[in-house]
């Protein structure tokens, strides 16, 4: 039996409570019009090109959304824009049949302790799609957590003022996606603990759509024991893979 600092009942409680709308949620994310599974390209533009203005001259048939993106290029550190386009009725979106999940875990709602970075600390992250090039993210804190009496100082990054957990465990590639997942790790105020509840850990977006370059979990994210909670893996009909 894992040994973890399990949270309180309440906030045990309480995650089991909200997680049926949870996955009702991501459900609707993934699937949405602009959602993970219909991302069909991602359309790099020239040095000094506008996004905006291209994004203004790109002719779409129905159903397709056009939206921009921003990255610095990894070697010379000049901004680099492109155009995303989205497709309703992708065949990712047309074969997705639902996603793998576990039960709900009790013993995976579990609290941490959470200590501030001042400053604006960078860890770097390799990319999925950067050939090994790594690139660096704000952790404005480490969080310290202890599974199976192993000690952890994980690394979760600001996602627009939200803490995102890329982790990894001996799940995956088996039961659950093969790159890792994501866990949101929400934080009140400034408080000194916070709640890792692993039943919401999710399939980052690469698992929906070759179009994203989804950051992989670093070292000290990867966990030692499997994490059998959470999204495994999305389902898809007719025997479609993303490529």
């Amino acid at each position: 039996m894992s040994v973890h600092t399990h949270a309180s009942s309440s906030a045990i409680a309480a995650a089991q409570a909200g997680l049926d709308a949870w996955r009702v949620s991501r459900q609707a994310t993934v699937t949405g019009p602009v959602g993970n599974l219909a991302l069909v390209e991602t359309r790099w533009l020239a040095p000094g090109t506008d996004a905006d203005e291209e994004r203004a001259r790109a002719a779409v048939a129905d159903g397709v959304t056009v939206t921009t993106v921003a990255r610095t290029n990894l070697h010379t550190g000049e901004p680099e824009h492109a155009l995303r386009f989205w497709d309703a009725d992708a065949p990712a979106v047309r074969h997705f049949s639902h996603l793998d999940v576990y039960p709900f875990r009790p013993d995976w709602v579990v609290e941490a302790a959470f200590t501030p970075v001042s400053g604006d600390r960078r860890v770097p992250f390799e990319h999925m799609r950067d050939s090994g090039g790594s690139r660096e993210l704000v952790v404005p804190g480490d969080i310290h957590v202890t599974l199976d009496g192993v000690d952890y100082t994980l690394s979760a990054f600001d996602d627009d003022g939200t803490l995102l957990l890329v982790f990894g465990d001996p799940t995956n590639g088996g039961d659950t996606y093969g790159a890792g997942r994501f866990l949101f790790v929400p934080r009140e105020g400034e408080s000194e603990t916070v709640i890792l509840d692993f039943n919401r850990a999710f399939v980052p977006p690469c698992g929906f759509s070759a179009q994203y370059n989804c950051p992989l979990p670093p070292r000290q994210n990867r966990l030692h024991l499997p994490v059998e909670a959470g999204e495994k893996v999305p389902v898809f009909r007719g025997g479609y893979a993303v490529n």
